[in-house]
């Protein structure tokens, strides 16, 4: 498949786009999942949720590499740690979460935004990104690489630090404990945030930065509202405690 550059640009710099609009509107309302889903809103089950919204993100980049005729250790390296991701979130998270139901309109952006996302990396690392032949041994692949490891570890983590606050079939809610949620109360956005700018370092490119950028404005402010609803709900939370960056924010 030849490089498709003008829909990596448009589909690039529409992250980009979305991400600023989306950060406007979760300054004012909170996406509707979760502790802030309306009651009446028709739901899916939480791991069948999952596993449906976080898939494309997961089978689009291996059927583009399925379909690829040659790839070379990098390329291979880099969509690697995205289908890592997505692999944890769709099967392993999606089968082992004790979350809430998921509104079903939630779902469906999601899966479009997770299909055109895993065909934007996935095509851009396949099709078109050009790497030198000392590319592997730069100090930049290997400093992102180990900031995406590192968030994947903070990321999972805390989901599991998260699913021992309830008991299967319980929808209450606790202050967390332990690992990054001694600093942070959105420890699991944070490990996420810190993945995928790690990612971005070691691709280096429009596509991977402007996907961590829209990750930052779609859960940095959900850790935020999640920092204040903790804030509320108990009166010996943390005052320590940051909302997303330890020690700052």
């Amino acid at each position: 498949m030849e490089c498709r550059e003008a829909v990596v640009s448009y589909l690039s710099w529409g992250l980009v786009a979305g991400g600023g609009a989306y950060l406007l509107r979760q300054m004012q309302n909170c996406a509707e999942y979760g502790r802030y889903a309306p009651k009446q809103a028709r739901c899916c089950p939480a791991r069948l949720g999952w596993f449906l919204q976080e898939v494309p993100a997961l089978l689009v980049p291996l059927l583009l590499l399925l379909l690829s005729a040659e790839t070379g250790t990098g390329r291979r390296l880099l969509i690697g740690t995205f289908v890592l991701h997505y692999f944890h979130r769709s099967i392993i998270y999606a089968f082992l979460t004790r979350g809430q139901p998921i509104p079903l309109i939630i779902i469906l952006y999601a899966v479009i935004f997770c299909s055109l996302n895993g065909f934007l990396q996935g095509h851009f690392l396949l099709h078109c990104a050009r790497f030198e032949d000392t590319w592997l041994t730069r100090a930049r692949l290997t400093a992102g690489i180990v900031v995406f490891a590192l968030g994947m570890i903070i990321n999972i983590h805390s989901d599991y630090i998260l699913r021992g606050l309830r008991k299967p079939g319980e929808v209450i809610y606790r202050v967390p404990h332990g690992g990054m949620f001694e600093f942070v109360s959105g420890a699991n956005f944070f490990g996420e945030i810190v993945e995928w700018c790690g990612y971005a370092v070691a691709v280096w490119s429009l596509p991977a930065f402007a996907f961590a950028f829209f990750t930052i404005c779609s859960i940095g402010p959900r850790a935020c509202m999640h920092h204040r609803n903790y804030q509320q709900r108990f009166e010996d939370y943390p005052r320590s405690r940051k909302a997303i960056i330890p020690f700052i924010l």
